[in-house]
């Protein structure tokens, strides 16, 4: 995605209105450690507490702010945002997620989102994507002031774009960055074209914590070789036209290549912004090429079964009745 496109995708991200729900909400912040720097993001959770408007001009979301949690044993998921996007960019599942009893968390991406893109054209967030994940479970379900309430046995990942990448990372792929000079054809100049060819940094290991993820419409740098140490169930979405770098071929060969067969959708009529939340109206007016879908494809229709989907997908491979090991 380019520069102007992703800063007006965040902008969306950030004010869209949240589906109706009774999901508990608040800001989150993973402090700065020796692996990286702070983490700062949301969390949407089970709360008995009724939402209400929670101003964001000319946007309002519907939610519990800080409101108290509800339940134990609750599985724990966390989003990886695409490039250059935010915290907030699939709002309308985490909330689906956290009525369904699961935990939400999503950080913003250091250096790769839509407020700081300072190395989002470098190798460097290849490498520190899947390391910011790793702390943010570490944080939930340590220092995260209900993590005593959270399965530690029952965590899951959902990413998009670049964070479908990340996920991939994160349960096992193994990334081959040369397979990204196909991207520097038109770019010949970018940083990261020039990155690749010298000798690269090594990829963070697998986090084993996560036991199932949901990897949409994933920018592929993965050979069949890089994805056979994947072990955990993945739900794998496609785009029917791809975009941004993203081709309906690749994500289909990453399918083929997993060693356990995913659960695979391939959503007729789609592009690949077709997994952002519908936007506003008028800001729909103002970048159609980002907002509107192909003729007859209805976005909001679509998220109302992607949710659905994406939840009963959580809810059977994670657990909540297995005791948490705090």
């Amino acid at each position: 995605m380019n520069l102007l496109s992703q800063v007006f995708v965040a902008a969306v991200m950030a004010t869209a209105s949240l589906a109706a729900s009774a999901a508990g909400f608040a800001w989150i912040t993973v402090p700065a450690d020796a692996t990286g720097p702070a983490l700062t993001g949301a969390v949407w959770y089970p709360s008995a507490a009724p939402p209400g408007a929670l101003a964001l001009a000319p946007f309002t979301l519907n939610v519990a702010k800080d409101a108290p949690l509800q339940g134990d044993h609750l599985p724990l998921v966390v989003m990886s945002h695409g490039t250059g996007g935010s915290a907030l960019g699939h709002q309308d599942t985490a909330a689906a997620l956290a009525d369904a009893g699961m935990v939400v968390a999503a950080i913003n991406h250091p250096g790769d989102n839509f407020q700081d893109l300072s190395l989002q054209m470098h190798v460097a967030p290849f490498i520190s994507r899947p390391r910011d994940m790793s702390r943010l479970i570490s944080w939930m379900t340590h220092q995260w002031p209900g993590a005593g309430h959270i399965n530690d046995q029952a965590i899951g990942l959902f990413g998009f774009s670049r964070g479908g990448y990340t996920g991939l990372v994160e349960i096992g792929a193994v990334p081959d960055l040369k397979l990204g000079e196909t991207f520097c054809v038109h770019q010949p100049d970018l940083p990261f074209c020039t990155e690749i060819k010298g000798p690269l940094p090594a990829f963070p290991p697998a986090d084993p914590r996560i036991k199932a993820a949901v990897i949409v419409d994933p920018l592929s740098v993965f050979s069949a070789a890089g994805l056979a140490r994947v072990s955990v169930p993945v739900q794998l979405w496609a785009s029917e036209f791809g975009g941004d770098g993203v081709t309906p071929e690749r994500v289909a060969a990453i399918g083929k290549g997993l060693p356990q067969a995913p659960e695979f959708y391939s959503v007729p009529g789609s592009g690949h912004f077709s997994f952002l939340v519908p936007c506003p109206a008028q800001l729909a007016s103002a970048r159609p090429e980002l907002c509107k879908d192909r003729p007859g494809f209805d976005r909001v229709a679509f998220h109302q079964r992607f949710n659905a989907q994406v939840t009963a997908f959580f809810q059977s491979h994670l657990d909540p009745a297995q005791p948490a090991t705090h």
